[in-house]
């Protein structure tokens, strides 16, 4: 009995250690998860706090414009078409329009106010053409809106309203912002006034999207939709650090990316759209292109960044600099440059009379080469589409004139045909095995020492759709046809 009664309290003693172990195990685990959920609901309140305070600031933007119709049948005469008449019988009739010549259309599209007297930031496809531009505050009130100022290039717009002291969204400095810090978009998807959103930078210096001229979008995966357009993405201190400009979507909807234009450079753009009602850019007067690794090796380059003059304009700011053919602009102020879009941008956003200091490689050698920037010609534009058009460029080429520079460096003869400097992977001339570096020179049977011959080739081809290239790779040459997709 002694021992059994030993046993039981063993048993028992043992139990009620266990259990207080267990106890105390759940009431830490309960109280860890208490802390977490804490943490979680203050998260929720700081981001509700950013809202709060920045929804004030942003604005419905109302458009409409006057189309007018070039003629035609009217539109309203398919209703009198017998096949309605058949459908819904003899007692179906529309009455007759006048005929229309002009009609108006609206759209929508998001902002937010930049100072209390009533500039307002949005996208220049918002209010482009516009005719009338109503504002409305999150209070419900409205304004009437003028254009100050827009610039297509970069899809920028500053509009103004007649109010004082009204709510501001204050700046913040978009080269800060890191991959992956939270962000939250502001706007009026589909007209649902005051929509929030949040998600994260998912990338950022994103170009080459075919959205504006010119592009270095903060891509995001707050949920961006039509009707954003316009509107602020904000960090988490409530400041705006970029435009909501687009999305990428299949379907016409959200499909977790969109972009957003850094406030840095709508600052610039919006300073001097209030000065002087357009933008001034700087200007360099050189054609570049991408470097990859077929023309890196060509150039004894350990890297494949950095862009590639293929050709200087005459008297441009580039050539009084001394800048020639075949340098490869690896930074700028001793900021490096990785691609052509973020060359573009540096130099299109510094003032004309500005000295830069290039750093380029020319044959082997690294020089710093001073610039003094200068003015974006009127017609630039149209300029640069012209210059940038290759004639092959519906197959999948761009191509330019071999100078001796480029020569030497491939091997070739000067004038010995026209240099292939980069292929769209993903068209005919990628298919065939084309690459950057090899040499066309002749089309359609056709002997082509430049541009100018080859242009004059293609005009006296019979089908458009097809050409045949002799292509030449070193020691090596090959026909080539090439079938228009």
């Amino acid at each position: 009995m002694n021992r059994v009664s030993r046993s039981t309290v063993y048993s028992m003693t043992a139990l009620f250690v266990f259990s207080v172990l267990l106890f105390s195990t759940a009431a830490g685990a309960l109280a860890g998860n208490d802390e977490n959920i804490a943490l979680l609901d203050k998260t929720g309140k700081a981001f509700a706090a950013v809202v709060k305070k920045a929804k004030p600031a942003v604005v419905y933007i109302g458009v409409e414009k006057s189309i007018h119709a070039a003629g035609g049948p009217n539109p309203y005469d398919f209703f009198n078409d017998p096949f309605f008449e058949r459908f819904f019988g003899p007692q179906f009739r529309h009455p007759r329009m006048p005929h229309r010549r002009e009609f108006k259309q609206r759209g929508a599209g998001s902002g937010f106010i930049i100072a209390k007297d009533g500039y307002i930031l949005t996208n220049n496809h918002v209010v482009a053409d516009a005719d009338k531009i109503t504002v409305r505050l999150s209070d419900g009130r409205e304004f009437k809106a003028k254009v100050v100022g827009t610039d297509p290039q970069s899809d920028v717009a500053l509009i103004k309203i007649d109010g004082n002291n009204l709510p501001v969204l204050p700046l913040g400095n978009s080269d800060k912002i890191q991959v992956g810090e939270w962000v939250i978009a502001i706007g009026n998807p589909f007209e649902l006034m005051q929509t929030v959103t949040v998600g994260v930078v998912s990338a950022k210096g994103r170009n080459r999207m075919g959205i504006s001229e010119y592009e270095n979008y903060i891509q995001t995966d707050a949920a961006i939709n039509p009707g954003n357009s316009g509107g602020p993405l904000l960090n988490i201190h409530g400041e705006a650090i970029g435009i909501n400009s687009a999305i990428f979507s299949k379907s016409g909807g959200y499909m977790g990316i969109g972009f957003a234009i850094p406030i840095n450079m709508a600052k610039n753009i919006e300073q001097q759209l209030l000065k002087h009602g357009k933008v001034t850019r700087g200007w360099l007067g050189v054609i570049i292109q991408d470097m990859n690794e077929d023309l890196a090796r060509s150039f004894n380059l350990k890297t494949d960044k950095g862009v590639l003059i293929s050709e200087v304009s005459k008297d441009s700011p580039a050539d009084k600099a001394g800048l020639k053919q075949g340098d490869v602009v690896l930074a700028i102020d001793g900021k490096a440059v990785e691609n052509v879009g973020a060359l573009r941008n540096t130099i299109a956003m510094t003032a004309p009379g500005t000295k830069l200091v290039l750093k380029v490689i020319r044959d082997g050698k690294t020089y710093s080469i001073p610039v003094t920037i200068g003015r974006q010609p009127a017609d630039f534009e149209s300029m640069a589409k012209s210059a940038g058009a290759s004639p092959l460029s519906k197959m999948g080429l761009t191509l330019q004139n071999l100078t001796p520079e480029l020569a030497d460096q491939f091997g070739y003869q000067k004038g010995q045909g026209v240099l292939i400097a980069g292929v769209d992977p993903d068209s005919p001339a990628g298919r065939v095995g084309l690459q950057a570096g090899q040499l066309i020179e002749e089309v359609n049977k056709i002997r082509v020492h430049n541009l100018r011959e080859l242009k004059k080739a293609l005009r006296r081809t019979k089908n458009k759709k097809q050409v045949l290239l002799r292509v030449r790779a070193g020691e090596y040459s090959q026909y080539v046809v090439l079938r228009a997709e």
